[in-house]
């Protein structure tokens, strides 16, 4: 065969399959459908960061663009939260969600924090109460309780408690008093979020006894059962901690049974004692004489 005949046909191959690939790609391009761009919407953001109990204003928000579905609970009206008061603190360029914030209507501050049904009381406390300052907003803490009981401890002296347990603490901040001069004062105080079973007891022990916060895990929920001690008990080991007396019982006082009736014979009767006269001796020398005086 001939050569030049060959190379035209090798020619001819190539610049074919050259061609159709060519048309190939030009048409499946053509062909395929144009890819839909994605979609962006308006969500509320906060301009700076947002600290519990306060009130949203119109200069803490700000709208940005969100690529995809809008997270559950944001918005892309900012009238929605504007005046609602910060219940879970917001970073700033975060995303407003309607439960991190109070109901409408309820404003700021503390009490758009308390859940309903609960009460938040406000414990004084120092740098060794308040757990050298560790004791601040969503810390759980353990009440303990020092005093001496009414009905006493016998004789083993001051009495520690462990009143309650696995208390939120609603937040910590100090509380601006005046003295007798009227001067400004600065106390530690702790706002323990409590039910109102516990806030009648937080308000009875922070009058009557000493009391210290004690730190706990967030993570542990389990309520320890304690007994508490006594200061005896802490130079006496193993010495068990007595238990209160109890009321004396009443006695009851069981029915007599009636005896029944014996015949008794009467005493036989005593003959009267006969009293026998007095006798005097008298001696004379080797005489012996008695005189005998009769009685009436």
């Amino acid at each position: 065969m001939d050569k030049r005949f060959i190379a035209v046909l090798i020619f001819a191959f190539t610049v074919a399959t050259v061609s159709s690939f060519a048309m190939y790609r030009l048409i499946s391009n053509q062909t395929q459908p144009a890819r839909a761009a994605p979609q962006t919407k308006k969500v509320v953001i906060a301009t700076r960061n947002l600290e519990l109990g306060t009130t949203i204003k119109d200069g803490d928000l700000a709208l940005t663009d969100w690529l995809g579905e809008k997270p559950a609970g944001a918005s892309s009206d900012m009238d929605d939260f504007v005046g609602r008061g910060v219940i879970t603190k917001i970073y700033a360029r975060e995303v407003i969600l309607d439960d991190r914030l109070a109901l409408k209507g309820a404003g700021g501050g503390l009490a758009a924090m308390i859940p309903p049904g609960m009460r938040a009381v406000a414990v004084p406390v120092n740098q060794v109460v308040d757990v050298a300052g560790f004791a601040v907003a969503g810390m759980h803490v353990d009440v303990l309780i020092s005093g001496t009981p009414p009905s006493g401890t016998g004789g083993l002296g001051t009495e520690t408690k462990t009143l309650l347990q696995d208390i939120d603490v609603l937040s910590a901040g100090q509380d601006f008093k005046k003295d007798a001069e009227g001067k400004p004062v600065t106390a530690q105080v702790v706002n323990l979020l409590v039910t109102p079973e516990q806030a009648e007891k937080l308000s009875l022990a922070s009058h009557q006894t000493t009391i210290q916060l004690v730190l706990r895990n967030p993570l542990d929920r389990d309520v320890a059962k304690t007994q508490g001690v006594a200061l005896e008990q802490l130079f006496v080991e193993d010495q068990p901690k007595p238990e209160a007396a109890a009321p004396p019982r009443a006695r009851l006082r069981r029915p007599r049974m009636a005896k029944p009736s014996v015949a008794v014979a009467p005493p036989s009767p005593v003959p009267p004692s006969v009293e026998e006269p007095p006798v005097m001796e008298i001696i004379l020398g080797t005489k012996k004489i008695e005189n005998t005086f009769q009685t009436k």
